[in-house]
């Protein structure tokens, strides 16, 4: 099954799962009594998170994507336009956003690593606030997700951040699947697209979205303050959604890829072959994709886009009819972008903007501007910070962001000079033999990969605008940019300096 239940989970977790059950933590015993619902001064926290989205929302300005329940959030906060992940991969960029610090502190750069492993004593976003009171729960990826049945060491899911044991937190996405007349997950990888006629809860995320609504009700009537996570598993592939989801769009009117050549000038190591959609049947191995095969992917992650937006929707629904709303701050946000085809690409793990560059929306009562927007610079790094602030506690020493309550009161703030974002190669596991750091300012992109044994750089990148769209030529050797080469190359070195040579 997908979803374990809380004993078996806890029966499962081994040494970690020990130290859990014993309250690693000053919390393992508060446990408030279910009853009247009793008022906490300090507000609630909703920290959604999202997979593989890009900014592919309607609040963001998409021609295409249908999404009311989260372009409503953003009419109730603030809307982050030039947020950046760390990392354009799931563990990487979830451990950074959890732990408030950078791949290269934590020496977790790919899929298995886990932060305990290379740094055990750090503490965690949630974790933190299960020191200062706050009940801590878990549903869906909110850490990166393990295999259902693999038990590593540390377990991904983190159970001493948590105040009960995380649920929904197993399972591999392709088992994300409906195999019809079959009540488990299939037993191997299939197709990278899924229309059928279901309920959502047919899916992971229909599951999560229900159970986040049942425990909102449980939480509110206990009276703690909480730190809710619920970390859906869309769009990720494979792009599958109930029917009704996929009938919102007409796939012949959607646009195709625009810019679908690699960057003109660009080094071979900056993109890769997709070998992530090439793992799914019926996708070719190499080469491109055929037009009709295209479109449908296209449509595919429409259709995931609006069902978790619908899923989004149902948790922010409960918050409101239980009287919360008010006193709750959500955060949603995803771990990274996704290319569709774009630039000769598909998915992520690139130092480009449709990989780094993703949705960010908060909504703080009393905190923020509502239906503002801001063009700041920022990171996911500054979540750690920004949450222990809005909410009164007090911010570990040594975290990498810094608050973005500022930017929530006053939207204009420009915000950093530059956002950081990195990803090693090779791309996808294997030893890590060159990274690739990349500096985001307002008016560039600039990228220099460094080779990993001698700190020396192999190639560079720069790009004008730095949006998407402008992405389609390397001008590093332009006579014309060598005053803004200058200028990045001398804040690379400042904020991203040679690695040691790592063992992976």
């Amino acid at each position: 099954m997908f979803a374990p239940s809380a004993p078996r989970l806890a029966r499962d977790l081994g040494v970690a799962g020990l130290a859990f059950a014993l309250g690693v933590g000053s919390l393992a015993a508060a446990t408030a009594p279910v009853g009247a619902a009793r008022k906490s001064s300090r507000p609630n926290v909703v920290f959604i998170v999202a997979d593989d989205l890009r900014t592919d929302l309607g609040a963001y300005g998409h021609a295409e994507a249908l999404t009311p329940h989260l372009d409503a959030l953003a009419r109730r906060g603030v809307r982050f336009d030039r947020a950046y992940c760390q990392q354009a991969v799931c563990n990487p960029s979830r451990a950074s956003v959890l732990t408030g610090l950078r791949p290269d502190t934590l020496r977790v750069w790919d899929l298995r690593t886990h932060f305990r492993d290379t740094l055990p004593d750090a503490v965690t976003l949630p974790q933190h606030f299960r020191a200062q009171g706050y009940r801590t729960v878990s549903l869906g990826k909110v850490f990166h997700n393990q295999r259902v049945g693999q038990r590593p060491a540390f377990p991904f899911a983190d159970p001493v951040s948590w105040s009960e044991p995380p649920e929904f937190a197993e399972g591999a996405h392709w088992q994300d699947w409906v195999v019809p007349g079959q009540p488990g997950p299939p037993e191997s990888r299939g197709g990278a697209t899924q229309c059928l006629e279901v309920p959502d809860e047919a899916y992971f995320d229909g599951k999560i979205a229900a159970a986040a609504t049942r425990r909102l009700r449980t939480l509110r009537d206990e009276g703690q303050p909480f730190f809710l996570a619920v970390g859906f598993w869309k769009p990720h592939l494979p792009f599958n959604a109930p029917k009704r989801y996929w009938d919102l769009y007409d796939r012949a009117r959607l646009a195709p890829p625009a810019g679908t050549r690699a960057p003109l000038g660009a080094p071979a190591l900056a993109s890769h072959d997709s070998p992530e959609l090439r793992s799914y049947e019926g996708i070719p191995r190499e080469g491109p994709l055929p037009p009709e095969q295209v479109a449908e992917l296209r449509h595919g992650y429409l259709a995931a886009v609006s069902f978790l937006d619908a899923q989004v929707g149902r948790v922010l629904t409960a918050l409101r009819e239980l009287g919360l709303e008010e006193s709750t701050i959500v955060v949603f946000w995803s771990d990274h972008g996704f290319h569709l085809g774009e630039s000769a690409l598909w998915g992520k793990s690139t130092n480009y903007e449709r990989d780094t560059r993703v949705p960010l929306i908060i909504a703080a009562p009393a905190h923020g501007t509502a239906g503002a927007s801001t063009r700041a610079l920022v990171e996911l790094v500054d979540l750690f910070p920004t949450l222990t602030d809005l909410c009164g506690l007090p911010t570990p020493a040594g975290l990498a962001g810094v608050s973005l309550a500022p930017n929530l009161r006053q939207p204009s703030l420009p915000g950093k000079e530059y956002a950081v974002s990195q990803h090693p190669r090779p791309y996808f596991n294997g030893q890590l033999t060159v990274m690739g750091y990349t500096l985001r300012s307002r008016e560039h992109r600039y990228v220099e990969w460094r080779s990993v044994a001698s700190g020396e750089i192999v190639a560079q990148e720069l790009y004008e605008s730095a949006t998407s769209a402008a992405e389609v030529r390397n001008v590093i050797d332009d006579p014309l940019t060598q005053s803004a080469r200058r200028r990045l190359e001398a804040a690379a070195q400042r904020l991203a300096p040679p690695l040691p040579q790592p063992a992976l």
